[in-house]
């Protein structure tokens, strides 16, 4: 079997006897179901808008089939994405959990190469989704709203910055592509657990498709996805405990705690110490709580060694917070095709989808009560303190409860078009409307007004100083409670586009193609806030700053052409050049009291690639291209996003450890990102049993755009000691941190290498069956980028650094056994260990590493007959827990929800059944 055959074969690419008609938009390989005459199969090969003879293509392109999807057992479109070896710190459910500081809680994500979702090109059978409504840090496709349960293949096109698809595709390409011309019905439904119990798993996949395209003229397909996910809480798993928080990570215990933490002036410490000469106060530390040593545990414990210092306590969050939500993710989606004639169909596509998330946090804290509000101690602590003029404090509000918000997003999506041929050019053209509605609410008990807690505590209707025995405190929280907090966004985005593309001229190693194409696109995002949001009065949920969050609207057009030439020169050598340019026009908006509009930005970028088959045992594959994203509309104008510093953080001025008040802004000054990079590799098949891959790949970014890293702030004195980025108390540069200022910028430069490793064996039938091994794998030679662009390039590979860590080797190996009816895979995902976050001060061993983490999940399926299949596995076969980190980026102390999966060992049986 030649190369090329056998490579289709292994990628799901196989030639059927129907013709297939150009279904992407930008060039994404799909199938249609368009019957023709023709004896000899072309078709779209992902990377390229031009149809060719089936084969192996110039770029590096990883398919997986829906059978391998069963096979890893997982269950929805971000699960699958983490067994992806080029994904790096991409967005789960775990890992957005808490994801207050960005704004984006609820949202999942892809990231090709670290690079970030914003350059991440996701795609639904060839064409764009609307972005993730709400503004935040990231700019991409919800991967909640991908339908699972319809999907037919997914193909990752690792080769970035595609003149084909957009030069925004700086990271890759992810297409999602659905089943489509399917006829008959059938239904599967799934249920799992976990052996430690919580984040239990429901679903139900129901499919159904009518008519035959050749002979009734028209197929219409449909399928309904239905998947339940239950919550976990940190209580419910016992690696947690284990790690001891307080003894290994004391400093990243949370100092507000009830009673209160009380920051008492030199002179009010002095009359401490004499009312209560023996009470043990460590004279080196005025920060005070009067429920030490005994603290209230086991979430308020006592360590010498806490974050606010010897006489207080600590709060430790971990024991009161949920680290997997509760979800409910739904999606309808269809196809209908009408064969209008031998030479032109109609289609249509719809989605509709629906996920509700539900996450717990750890109650809401107070904030820094200052002396100017005048509260002084109850009658009872004045006495036994001698302290009768007014505190300085902070809280936790363990008595109104955990906090808690249900995020919705709601997607919808209509493509119609026509594809077929006219004068011998191929054609596809469509108009895509896409809509994605996100609402954070603001639900149960836990969200109290700022005002009405403290006008309670001024007139002794509540007391956070001491202990209670009664109700009293919880009676009056939930008397307090503000309802209808709530952020709602709408991103939508319209385009209408068309392709081209024919044979010009015969060479020696087959047809001269060229295909040309256009896009234009309006795209749109809306934001407001309820009222209650306005009046910045929710405690936990207000801005430090006091800045107004102001409702905004804003539209930009896109515009892009592009034209592709395939020459096949001979039968060794093929060539594929493509160029595209793109036209963004400005975007309005508001800045203060004064409308703007930016400039309008134009690009023109190409794209070479190049390919040499000396054999059919040998493929020699090459590319080179330049990439161009345009700053998106959130990055330009999105309204403050408040909230605090995802990670734990050492002020170096005050000492303070603790997680500061943040504010993140938009910046319409901001300049496009720019890249280029070039591919360089081997397919290699030494016999029909073996064949396998090997690509280099390399990447430069400029005028990256990010805010300052969190902890880049605190460890350089030119941040932390200027008041237009760390705000103090009274404007004083000695004084506690009031709030962090984060601003959208260009930040330089930022670059990575690679090599891609993909091995594939599969035996020849046995008695015993047959056998097979596949490994895919990333190695990643390179990672740095600069804080600024004046700074140097300093090395992220292998380091935790702002909010994930780049691991040098990432693989997913798999060892398949097929005989008659029964089929069973074992499953590696490998993930090299790497440096720990480390931030100076803040960790028992300020050198740590992470360990290596090796998950083995096994898996199999019984067909019971033609109709019915059950299949069943265990994922995670050796309960691996998640491994020791200093981070505290994502709020899960002691390990890393990008990097781990808390979940433990689960089980899961699925039916599924075929109506005939």
């Amino acid at each position: 079997m030649s190369i090329k055959n056998k490579w289709l074969n292994e990628r799901g690419l196989r030639r059927s006897h129907c013709a297939q008609a150009v279904m992407l938009a930008l060039g994404a390989l799909s199938f249609s179901a368009l019957a023709q005459e023709t004896t000899t199969q072309r078709v779209e090969v992902t990377g390229s808008s031009i149809k060719r003879i089936e084969g192996e293509t110039p770029l590096p392109v990883q398919i997986i089939k829906r059978e391998d999807i069963d096979k890893l057992g997982v269950t929805t479109a971000s699960e699958l994405l983490q067994t992806i070896t080029a994904n790096v710190g991409g967005l789960t459910d775990g890992a957005s959990i808490t994801d207050t500081s960005s704004g984006q809680r609820g949202f999942n994500s892809a990231n090709l190469r670290g690079l970030g979702a914003s350059n991440t090109l996701v795609l639904l059978n060839g064409r764009r989704l609307a972005n993730f409504a709400t503004p935040g840090d990231n700019n991409g496709v919800d991967l909640n709203n991908i339908p699972f349960g319809a999907i037919q293949r997914v193909e990752v096109l690792k080769d970035g910055a595609s003149a084909v698809y957009g030069t925004d595709a700086i990271a890759g390409v992810i297409n999602f592509i659905t089943r489509r011309d399917y006829q008959g019905a059938d239904i599967s439904v799934r249920y799992a657990d976990t052996q430690h119990g919580g984040a239990d798993k429901q679903s139900l996949t129901v499919a159904g498709g009518y008519g035959d395209l050749s002979k009734d003229r028209f197929n219409i397909f449909g399928t309904f996805d239905y998947q339940k996910l239950g919550s976990l809480n940190a209580q419910q798993r016992d690696f947690i405990a284990k790690n001891d928080i307080p003894r290994t990570l004391p400093l990243l215990l949370s100092s507000n705690t009830l009673p209160a933490r009380v920051s008492l002036s030199s002179g009010q410490f002095n009359q401490l110490l004499a009312a209560q000469p023996n009470a043990g106060w460590d004279p080196s530390n005025r920060n005070v709580n009067f429920a030490k040593p005994t603290c209230n545990p086991p979430t308020n414990v006592y360590v010498a060694n806490g974050p606010a210092g010897p006489n207080t306590c600590s709060y430790n969050y971990m024991q009161d917070t949920e680290i997997y939500p509760d979800s409910t993710k739904q999606n309808f989606v269809s196809r209908a095709v009408f064969q209008i004639n031998p030479d032109h169909q109609f289609f249509t596509e719809g989605l509709v989808s629906n996920t509700k998330t539900d996450y717990v946090l750890s109650p809401a804290t107070s904030g820094r009560i200052r002396t100017s509000e005048g509260i002084r101690f109850p009658a009872s602590l004045q006495a036994s303190t001698g302290i009768t003029t007014p505190v300085d404090f902070r809280f936790r509000l363990s008595d109104a409860g955990n906090r808690a918000n249900e995020v919705t997003s709601d997607a919808t999506r209509l493509v119609a078009g026509f594809t077929g041929t006219f004068a011998e050019w191929d054609y596809d053209t469509a108009f895509n409307h896409s809509v994605n509605k996100v609402k954070d609410k603001d639900t149960g008990p836990g969200w109290v007004s700022f005002s009405g807690m403290i006008n309670g505590i001024k007139n002794g209707l509540y007391n956070p100083f001491e202990l209670s025995t009664t109700t009293a405190g919880r009676d009056f929280m939930r008397s307090i409670v503000i309802e209808g907090g709530e952020r709602s966004s709408k991103s939508e985005s319209n385009t209408f586009d068309g392709k081209f593309s024919r044979s010009l001229s015969k060479l020696a190693g087959g047809d001269l193609t060229f295909a040309t194409g256009f896009e234009f696109r309006r795209e749109s995002q809306d934001f407001g806030v309820s009222a209650a949001i306005n009046a910045n009065d929710i405690t936990g949920d207000r801005s430090s700053s006091g800045k107004q969050i102001i409702a905004t609207s804003n539209t930009r057009d896109v515009r892009g052409l592009f034209a592709e030439i395939n020459a096949p020169f001979n039968n060794e050598w093929e060539g594929q050049l493509a160029v595209r340019q793109d036209k963004y026009y400005g975007v309005e908006g508001v800045v203060g009291n004064t409308t703007i509009t930016t400039q309008d930005l134009t690009t023109t970028n190409p794209k070479v690639a190049l390919s040499y088959r000396p054999s059919k045992q040998t493929l020699f594959r090459s590319s080179a291209s330049s990439g161009f994203r345009a700053p998106s509309i959130s990055d330009l104008f999105r309204p403050v996003v408040t909230g605090v510093t995802a990670s734990f953080l050492r002020d170096p001025v005050s000492g303070l450890t603790d997680q500061f008040p943040v504010d993140h802004y938009a910046n319409p000054d901001l300049k496009p990102e720019k890249s280029k990079q070039y591919n360089i590799g081997m397919v290699l098949e030494p016999n029909s049993n073996w064949n396998g891959s090997l690509d280099y790949w390399n990447i430069k970014m400029t005028d990256v755009i990010s805010d300052i890293a969190e902890d880049v702030v605190f460890e350089t004195p030119s941040y932390y000691n200027n008041l237009n980025i760390v705000h103090r108390f009274f404007n004083d540069p000695t004084e506690d941190v009031e709030y962090v200022e984060l601003k959208k910028a260009n930040r330089g430069t930022l670059k990575t290498s690679g090599l891609d490793l993909v091995v594939n064996w599969r035996s020849d039938p046995t008695s015993a069956g047959r056998f097979g091994v596949r490994l895919n794998g990333t190695y990643v030679l390179e990672y740095k980028n600069q804080s600024e662009a004046s700074a140097p390039l300093i090395s992220r590979l292998g380091n935790f650094s702002n909010d994930k860590a780049v691991q040098r080797w990432r693989s997913v190996t798999s060892l398949d056994w097929d005989y008659e009816a029964y089929s069973l895979t074992l499953t590696n995902i490998y993930l090299s260990g790497y440096t720990d976050q480390n931030v100076p001060g803040l960790s028992i061993d300020p050198n740590h590493d992470v360990k290596a983490y090796s998950l083995w999940d096994l898996t199999g399926f019984y067909k019971i007959s033609k109709t019915m299949k059950i299949s069943g596995g265990v994922i995670n076969l050796f309960d691996t827990d998640p491994p020791f980190t200093n981070q505290s980026k994502y709020f899960q102390t002691s390990w890393d929800p990008t990097y781990g999966d808390p979940r433990g060992r689960s089980y899961y049986v699925s039916l599924q059944y075929k109506f005939m």
